[in-house]
């Protein structure tokens, strides 16, 4: 389980440490950061992927993505004495994100390239990349550092290096992840792929959860929904099977589903409510009815990862279903670590109940995103390599 988020730099998320627990409930205003904060978690998890810089340019590149205020807000500028402004930056452009369990640690440190005369002079370069022992970075913790084209691996109290022309927009996640020569990074790109992201299903007519698909075992539902049929079928199969009755009744009191193999293979799903004289089909449910069945699929998954991210799950669902979709939240949290971004506040309310529910605020103060009520000794021990 992670311990800590931290990022630095990215949009209004200047320098935020983040403690986390099995459920963590993010709130706030609207412009209060939570979309920056989903937003760098996505990054982060693009160094496993090998897609970080990519990522960074799909949202116009490090300079739009990175803090747009001045580098230091002085105590005048705070208590709103002096206007805000900016002067001559001290420091070098660096956009840092990084994470810590009780085992290992993990951060990368993005920045511009040297100038030249490349046509892809303003593509961001990895300029450091590091993995520690332990919950939190110190010197003498390091197990892997990367800096600049170079990884090196600590073997004892010596330093062996394992790549020397590292491209700098390639990271050693995805470049070096050997078993054998440097377990540590093979460890952290699992860890960092077995992250899933969950956000906005579709459920317009024409959404790929409405439409009959070949079925194949699916104990990991796609992101898209489309294989949603097949999901709730092997969660029946494999999975916990009373606990998707528990939850579907819990919503729709009475209701039961079944999944239908057609004759070219293809999984139809049939939802049985009670005082109907026919099940309904997907193409036929209600967008409410249709998101709760692929969060349904989605958290009862019957192979949990070790991180799954929620983005305003109750996104088209009536009031009334909020509190049976927190319950099966909770329910979740039991099997995984679970990160929810909310506005809805029946379904905040289901989720403080938990006591292991790790609820944070968002606020923010010229520009930068804080969290409410978190003084400089409540935030966990953090320090940038």
């Amino acid at each position: 389980m992670l311990s800590t988020i931290a990022i630095a730099n990215y949009r209004s998320l200047i320098n935020l440490i983040m403690p986390l627990e099995p459920l963590n409930l993010v709130t706030g205003l609207n412009g209060s950061g939570k979309s920056n904060l989903y937003k760098s978690l996505r990054l982060l998890a693009e160094t496993a992927q090998g897609g970080v810089v990519n990522a960074l340019a799909r949202e116009g590149g490090l300079e739009s993505a990175f803090w747009a205020g001045p580098e230091k807000l002085s105590a005048r500028m705070l208590s709103g004495e002096v206007e805000v402004q900016g002067g001559p930056r001290q420091q070098a452009y660096r956009l840092r994100m990084g994470f810590a369990a009780e085992d290992f640690g993990y951060c990368i440190d993005l920045g511009l390239p040297t100038p030249s005369n490349s046509a892809f002079a303003l593509d961001p370069e990895i300029k450091r990349e590091c993995i520690w022992a332990g919950p939190s970075y110190r010197p003498a913790s390091v197990l892997v550092e990367r800096k600049g084209p170079v990884v090196k691996v600590k073997e004892g109290r010596r330093w062996q290096v394992i790549a020397q022309h590292l491209n700098t927009f390639d990271s050693m996640l995805s470049e070096v992840a050997d078993v054998q020569l440097a377990p540590e990074i093979f460890h952290i790109r699992e860890t960092i792929r077995s992250w899933r992201f969950y956000d906005h299903f579709r459920s317009d007519a024409n959404a790929p959860a409405r439409q009959p698909h070949l079925g194949t075992r699916t104990p990991v539902l796609s992101q898209d929904g489309h294989d949603l049929a097949a999901a709730l079928q092997t969660i029946i199969e494999i999975g916990d099977r009373q606990a998707l009755a528990e939850s579907i009744d819990d919503a729709f009191p009475g209701a039961q589903i079944q999944v239908d193999v057609q004759e070219d293979g293809r999984f139809v799903l049939r939802f049985y409510q009670h005082g109907l004289l026919r099940p309904l089909s997907a193409a036929e449910l209600s967008d409410g009815t249709l998101r709760y069945l692929l969060w349904v699929a989605a958290l009862l998954t019957p192979r949990p990862p070790t991180l799954m991210v929620l983005n305003e799950p109750e996104t088209s669902l009536h009031p009334d279903l909020l509190p049976a979709l927190g319950r099966l939240i909770k329910r979740a949290a039991a099997n995984t670590q679970v990160w929810v971004v909310s506005h809805a506040r029946l379904m905040i309310n289901e989720l403080s109940d938990s006591a292991q529910c790790n609820a944070i605020h968002l606020v923010k103060e010229l520009g930068q995103t804080g969290i409410e009520d978190q003084g400089l000794l409540d935030a966990p021990s953090w320090h940038w390599p």
